[in-house]
């Protein structure tokens, strides 16, 4: 090869290398974007968790009341799941994304105004769209497009840790803007509580806006075009039901979101077990913490092991943890039973953060991909409709530790499922690449 030949050859794979570390700088910074934009929408919504007094008094509202508003909401997000997956098949996710975030902060500015129960009916239906129809199947999509094949554990573990760690940076400043406008400045909670919705519908607005406007990256340029004409939802539903490998996505989804769920009780647990009600709260708290370290480490795992692997991993250890939480009580020690909560965490969040990106491993045309996350979710966040009657009942008619008992011991034989279903869906996926490479 003559010396400008091989300059040449150089040259292009230089400008290749930086092609490539561009377009990788591209895909993050998307996801980080997707990251804030995930963390931003839906603290909104439920500024109950922190605000529910300040909130009553605003919008001179009951609590049930409240809680209409709340379960209208709840089922709004149950029938937008399916369609939403539909809908991020057919306009780029980008734009839906957009849209949900620019409409969601629209809103927040008429919910700063404390309007009636009637306009906070409209509010809270309106966001259960931007939300849940517009949003969430399209923001999944998305970081689906964005991320290779060998990284959709780390992106979609970045996705749900990173999330976690806005929602908490926000809150943060949300309190420090609400107790300065309140105890500093000496005005009123509605002016203080104002300042919190700003803080999170201008947010919204902005990170929509600069989300839109950034171009796909040139990866992204590979993915064949979806053809017009072509969709036949009945046809693509057909199409989904008949590959098992999404079922069981589907019964690890809906069996780790049992465990998820477990951990909303662990307060209320660890003061019926003796502790003070803020030190139950800071154990909490650091749980929560665990959110970026166990989604972000778990995915990056996934991507160095195997998703599928981890996530067996993780199912398993959590459900043998809450085994743990209904054992340990009889042995008297707390310091063994705190750290069994913050690993119940920890592990929690590695799952969450994983379990979307199994279904990479579906081989799910992408052109439907939006569907499946739509079945997916119908299914896998059916929990929220019955797991809060579960442990009513159980925590009602059998008060003190039997009930909790009773309830992490259904949550620990839920998960365990959640296992098996993992362990089915990891042995078919191998069974399907011996026979790959056997052809």
């Amino acid at each position: 090869m003559s010396k400008h030949a091989s300059s040449a050859a150089a040259v292009q794979g230089s400008n290749s290398a930086v092609k490539s570390q561009s377009d990788k700088g591209s895909r993050y910074f998307q996801l980080m974007l997707l990251v804030l934009a995930a963390g931003a929408i839906y603290p909104i919504l439920y500024l109950r968790q922190v605000y529910q007094t300040t909130m009553l008094e605003v919008f001179q509202i009951s609590h049930s009341e409240l809680g209409y508003l709340y379960s209208m909401l709840g089922t709004i997000f149950l029938l937008s799941y399916l369609p939403s997956g539909w809908l991020a098949d057919r306009i780029a996710p980008r734009f839906l994304i957009f849209f949900s975030l620019v409409a969601t902060g629209a809103l927040g500015l008429w919910y700063s105004t404390a309007p009636s129960l009637t306009g906070l009916m409209i509010i809270f239906g309106c966001w259960g769209l931007t939300t849940g129809l517009t949003f969430w199947a399209s923001v999944l999509k998305r970081v689906k497009m964005i991320a290779h094949h060998t990284e959709q554990g780390r992106f979609f573990g970045i996705l749900d840790g990173g999330r976690g760690l806005v929602e908490a940076l926000l809150a943060t400043v949300a309190l420090a803007l609400f107790a300065f406008a309140t105890e500093t400045r000496g005005e009123s909670t509605a002016e203080g509580f104002r300042h919190v919705v700003y803080l999170y519908a201008f947010t919204c607005i902005a990170i929509g806006c600069v989300l839109v406007l950034i171009k796909d990256p040139k990866s992204m340029a590979d993915t064949p075009p979806v053809e017009k004409g072509k969709f036949n939802l009945l046809t693509d539903l057909a199409t989904l039901v008949k590959i098992p490998e999404l079922w069981l996505v589907t019964a690890i989804v809906f069996c780790g979101y049992h465990i998820f769920w477990a951990t909303y009780s662990f307060s209320d647990y660890l003061q019926g077990s003796g502790l003070t009600a803020v030190m139950a709260g800071t154990i909490t708290t650091i749980k929560l913490w665990m959110r970026p370290i166990g989604g972000i480490g778990g995915g990056w795992l996934g991507d160095k092991f195997s998703n599928i692997s981890v996530l067996i991993v993780a199912l398993l250890l959590a459900s043998l943890a809450i085994v743990g939480l209904i054992v340990f009580p009889a042995l008297n020690s707390m310091g063994l039973l705190i750290a069994t909560v913050i690993f119940i965490g920890l592990m929690t969040y590695a799952i969450r953060g994983l379990y979307w990106a199994i279904l990479d491993s579906c081989n799910i045309p992408l052109r439907i991909t939006g569907l499946a996350i739509g079945i997916v979710s119908v299914v896998g966040y059916m929990p929220d409709a019955f797991i809060p009657l579960i442990n009513g009942y159980l925590t009602e008619h059998f008060p003190g530790a039997l009930g909790y008992q009773l309830y992490f011991g259904y949550i620990a034989a839920i998960g365990l499922i959640g296992t098996l279903a993992a362990v089915a869906l990891r042995a078919r996926i191998n069974r399907k690449t011996s026979n790959k490479a056997g052809a």
